[in-house]
């Protein structure tokens, strides 16, 4: 399917909620915790495709904080698994260019944890080739909380003039400053809803949904979705 896609319309930002590990880990029969295994062998498969694609940025959906609300060994679990997938893909993101970069309230996260980001930001920041970004403790309403009140406290300082604030300068405040407006999201697990992610970002985005669960998707899936996004047309409310 590589070849149908045309590179000249690629989405330069596309957005994924990774959805449907615990569901896939029950029709096996397994522990929860197995499912969260699996998905990060599932994100592992498609940040290569994406990469060869040639994507700019893509941003994974990997800890909300919401998710704070499951069972503690869940929690646990979970907060164990962005340690490992970097020290077993970091040597392999650093070769291939790729930067890491993390949105969300980081200082809410286990030390081991937040090492291990801190770790990755730092080994990868010279990179220049795509963007890997991972909402880590996210909420996209907390965001635009944070982004008012940061905005407040400037107004407050002097350091922003009230009749200055645009769309444009907001969105500067908001974890996203600095990237384009995700063109696509992708959403498997048959979940119809964006679940607090980037509320601001994606008054615009193209959304695309699948019935298959995360730990089954495939590259063939995220093609099928980038060939879907191209096949749209996009007016931003034109005509």
């Amino acid at each position: 399917m590589f070849e149908l896609v045309h590179k000249n319309k690629l989405p330069e930002h596309v957005a994924i909620i990774m959805d449907g590990n615990g569901r896939w880990a029950r029709e096996q029969g397994l522990p929860r915790m197995t499912g969260h295994k699996a998905g990060m062998d599932t994100l592992i498969d498609i940040v290569g495709c994406a990469n060869e694609l040639g994507l700019k940025i893509v941003t994974f959906y990997a800890f909300s904080t919401e998710n704070w609300k499951r069972p503690l060994q869940e929690v646990s679990f979970l907060m164990q698994l962005p340690e490992e997938y970097l020290q077993k893909e970091l040597h392999r993101l650093i070769e291939k260019n790729i930067v890491i970069t993390v949105m969300g309230d980081l200082e809410g996260l286990p030390g081991n944890t937040s090492v291990a980001v801190k770790k990755a930001l730092q080994a990868t920041r010279n990179n220049k080739g795509m963007i890997l970004n991972f909402a880590l403790n996210y909420g996209g309403r907390s965001e635009i909380l944070n982004a008012v009140k940061r905005v407040s406290r400037d107004v407050s300082d002097g350091v922003l003039d009230e009749e200055h604030i645009t769309e444009e300068v907001f969105s500067s405040y908001l974890y996203t400053g600095g990237f384009p407006d995700p063109d696509l999201l992708i959403r498997p697990s048959g979940e119809l809803r964006i679940s607090n992610f980037l509320l601001w970002q994606m008054a615009y985005t193209e959304l695309w949904f699948n019935s298959i669960l995360w730990p089954d998707f495939k590259r063939e899936h995220f093609l099928e979705a980038i060939l879907d996004y191209q096949n749209r047309e996009r007016r931003f409310g034109g005509i």
